[in-house]
């Protein structure tokens, strides 16, 4: 992962995803962390070919909320 993409997903979404998911599904951090770190979708969005990262971190979290209930990554149609 080159350091600028990792820098946008370090510095900038993660945080963001991890906010929405402590404050949407009442975890608190370090369950947020670990919920989402172990997910497909932050699978797929570590993985810069995806583009995943170009989403809001809004939409992320819906992806993520999605997979927690389905099992399953269901992404938007563009």
């Amino acid at each position: 992962m080159d350091e600028k993409f990792n820098a946008i997903l370090s510095v900038i979404l993660v945080p963001q995803i991890i906010d929405l998911i402590i404050n949407k599904d009442s975890l608190d951090e370090n369950a947020a962390l670990n919920a989402f770190y172990q997910s497909k979708t932050y699978e797929l969005l570590a993985n810069e070919k995806t583009k995943l990262w170009h989403y809001s971190p809004l939409n992320i979290y819906t992806i993520w909320a999605s997979e927690q209930k389905t099992g399953s990554v269901i992404l938007p149609e563009d």
